[in-house]
């Protein structure tokens, strides 16, 4: 996982170098959404669902056979022969190892289930790689990744998520393959025609969504900055205003001070004469 994410990083990086110049396009698709959206795939998923519940209800009701009888030999063996006793824990563990095999045989690595799911995804894999091939080619892409698959997506923007086109690539394609006549494959025609019209309609949009939103916010940070800049020249102006106060307030208090001191010099001896008055 680690090594694949480095090798990504590795291989962006070298292209993003290799064409600074016409910049690096970038998309990726979600296969399980894609999935879900293909009619003949969740067609075929709901019918191998029913298969698998059909495997799994005969499974469990082998299962509750072999208790079944597993309890009524236990009920029983007082009454039994050790023979017979055996002989039927025999015939248990038999139908056991039979069932166990069944289950290899529908669930196991290489079972039916695996191999249907296989042979279900195969086209739709195949559909899902010819349509990303085919947009890539005609969109200019570099790159296109599976945010479903290995490669992890720390972060997506939602603008590079091709798999709606993917979609609507395989859907014109299956109705090519399904239009049986003239009138059918000229509506199918007409309809990619209207699909390409519209998606290049939706990239020019995109392109000026983004513009605007690159412009929005240029001039949102520009506003941010004058406001910081007022805000800033706002607190110097009081600062210097409350230094310029403090400093006339000290200015103050030292004259006050160097007149109390000159009026103290002036009159040295008032105490000791109000004293030998007293005396007298």
């Amino acid at each position: 996982m680690k090594f694949k994410v480095l090798l990504v990083l590795f291989i962006l990086s070298v292209s993003y170098q290799a064409n600074a110049q016409r910049g690096v396009r970038i998309g990726y698709i979600d296969t399980e959404y894609i999935l879900e959206n293909v009619p003949e795939y969740t067609e075929a998923t709901k019918q191998l669902e029913s298969k698998v519940q059909k495997w799994k209800t005969e499974i469990e009701g082998r299962l509750n056979t072999v208790k079944q009888k597993r309890e009524a030999l236990n009920n029983e063996k007082a009454l039994l022969t050790k023979e017979l006793i055996e002989e039927r824990e025999e015939d248990i563990l038999f139908e056991e190892k039979e069932i166990l095999d069944y289950q290899q045989k529908r669930f196991g690595p290489n079972g039916d289930l695996m191999i249907q799911k296989k042979q279900l995804m195969q086209p739709v894999q195949d559909q899902i790689f010819q349509a990303v091939q085919d947009i890539a080619a005609n969109k200019k892409y570099d790159f296109v990744f599976d945010k479903s698959a290995d490669v992890v997506m720390l972060y997506s923007a939602e603008r590079f998520d091709i798999s709606d086109l993917v979609i609507r690539t395989i859907t014109r394609a299956s109705k090519r393959k399904q239009a049986t006549n003239r009138k059918e494959r000229k509506e199918a025609k007409e309809e990619e025609v209207v699909e390409e019209i519209n998606d290049s309609q939706e990239a020019r949009q995109k392109a000026l969504d983004e513009k605007r939103a690159a412009r929005e916010a240029a001039a949102e940070k520009r506003r941010q900055e004058i406001l910081e800049a007022r805000e800033a020249k706002k607190k110097a102006a009081q600062e210097k205003r409350q230094k310029l106060i403090e400093e006339r307030a000290k200015a103050r208090e030292e004259k006050l001070k160097a007149r109390q001191e000159t009026k103290d010099e002036e009159n040295p001896s008032f105490d000791g004469d109000e004293n030998n008055k007293e005396e007298k």
